[in-house]
């Protein structure tokens, strides 16, 4: 089949199309890298002060224009209106962080050496390209973008071709702040473009959100350009409930964890492992709690799952589900298609899952619960890490110092204990394995793409 020569955007919600966006030609691409490399020269000499300022001004410009890129969001992707705002909100948050906190993160920081002064120096790298995802189409921008701002780098965001309207109307927020022409530029290019733009020496290094394949293919060309990348892919985080959990609030977590975006994230509580003693107790609650979401119109503010992004993903989610099904694994929910319009998949939860499943190897990226009972504690863990990703995981017990020593052993990016993952500028964001490598967010995130020069004044 030929490819498309646009980015074609689509409904999911109705089959309707939102927009099409021609690629831009080499010339287009060219210049676009052009006005990156230039603003960096202008950007990397402002004062990291007047930096935050505009991170503070972006802020503004976020919430004023919160219905529409929400729309935007909703139309393009299917991601339920009230969820859409608050990614939106966040955003601005993240820009009012990083703008009180940034600068201090940047500043140099004194070594003690026998003979002389020494300093290590946080300097700005140049342009950053970066591929992003539909399924947080502002905030997976912006979680990579503001910290990397922030430090005097440029930015080129080559978003995922179904959400191209986020892209401009993201790229018209920093107008709207005063940033000036270079600074964070959008390109619309197809896999060739990519390519091209990685291997061009006007970019300094390379970000990447999405699946493995994809980090597989812009790791190898940033490799062979020589260029540093940072890549966050895949997940099937455990969520582990132990005997002495308060069942209460890990099935509440459990459902944001596992259904929020419609289950399209990649931090998402995918494998939910209960110990044995209770997991017929959790099993039940947690079904009852999945009944009751709302499932429709993205547009209502009462919808919680929405219709999946792509219907090839649907179609992907359901083969996985039928393949567990087969395998021997208990359908206790849902378990296929929404018949009638839009992209739509039931809620569905999956018991009696074990390790050699499906569900269980795989990254299943839409509203699909498993449960896995476990022995105890440490067949818990042992199950946990039996899994080529390591992003994020889940404990919940009463046992604070178990759940520190499980913590210790956990083969994840992070973990959270007695509550669901999230993504927050205070801390790191990133995984292990086959979940990639490189971190965002906190100052790892402003420093990822920073060269840490030493500066040592000798005495003679």
């Amino acid at each position: 089949m030929t490819p498309l020569p646009y980015a074609a955007s689509i409904n999911p919600a109705n089959g309707e199309t939102v927009g099409q966006y021609p690629f831009e030609t080499p010339a287009q691409l060219d210049a676009a890298l052009t006005r990156a490399s230039a603003g960096f020269a202008v950007w990397r000499r402002t004062a990291v002060e007047q930096r935050a300022q505009k991170l503070i001004d972006l802020a503004q410009a976020l919430r004023d224009s919160i219905t529409p890129m929400a729309q935007m969001i909703t139309l393009e992707m299917g991601k339920p209106i009230t969820q859409a705002r608050a990614e939106i909100e966040k955003c601005a948050q993240l820009c009012e962080w990083y703008a009180a906190h940034g600068p201090a993160m940047l500043l140099a920081e004194p070594v003690q050496v026998d003979n002389g002064q020494a300093r290590i120096e946080y300097r700005p790298l140049g342009p950053i390209l970066a591929v992003m995802p539909w399924n947080f189409p502002i905030w997976q921008v912006l979680r990579g973008a503001v910290p990397t701002l922030i430090a005097g780098n440029t930015y080129v965001l080559k978003h995922a071709p179904n959400v191209m309207g986020c892209a401009y109307l993201l790229r018209d927020a920093f107008q709207s702040a005063g940033f000036a022409e270079g600074l964070f530029e959008v390109i619309n290019v197809d896999q060739q473009g990519v390519s091209n733009a990685i291997a061009d020496p006007r970019i300094a290094a390379v970000t990447l959100t999405g699946s493995v394949r994809a980090g597989m293919a812009i790791g190898a060309q940033a490799g062979a350009a020589l260029k540093k990348c940072v890549l966050e892919l895949g997940g099937s985080d455990p969520f582990i409930v132990l005997n002495d959990a308060d069942l209460e609030a890990a099935v509440q977590a459990a459902v944001i964890g596992r259904y929020q975006n419609t289950g399209q994230v990649c931090a998402a509580a995918k494998r939910l492992i209960v110990e044995q003693g209770v997991v017929e107790a959790f099993t039940a609650r947690f079904v009852a709690a999945t009944r009751q979401l709302i499932i429709g119109d993205p547009q209502s503010i009462e919808t919680y799952v929405g219709p999946m992004a792509r219907f090839d993903l649907r179609d992907e989610l359901d083969q996985q589900v039928q393949d567990t099904l087969a395998e021997g694994a208990t359908l206790l929910l849902g378990g296929g298609k929404v018949e009638g319009a839009g992209n739509y998949y039931q809620p569905t939860v999956l018991g009696d899952v074990t390790n050699q499943m499906t569900s269980f190897k795989q990254e299943l990226f839409g509203p699909v619960a498993s449960i896995i009972t476990a022995r105890d504690a440490e067949h818990a863990l042992t199950l946990a890490n039996d899994s080529e990703f390591g992003l994020t995981s889940t404990i919940f017990t009463a046992d604070l110092e178990r759940a520190r020593q499980i913590a210790n052993q956990l083969e994840t990016g992070g973990v959270f204990i007695n509550g669901y993952c999230a993504s927050d500028p205070r801390v790191a964001f990133g995984g292990v394995k086959k979940s990639g490598f490189g971190r965002e967010l906190s100052h790892f995130g402003v420093r990822e793409f920073c060269n840490a020069q030493t500066v040592w004044l000798d005495r003679h």
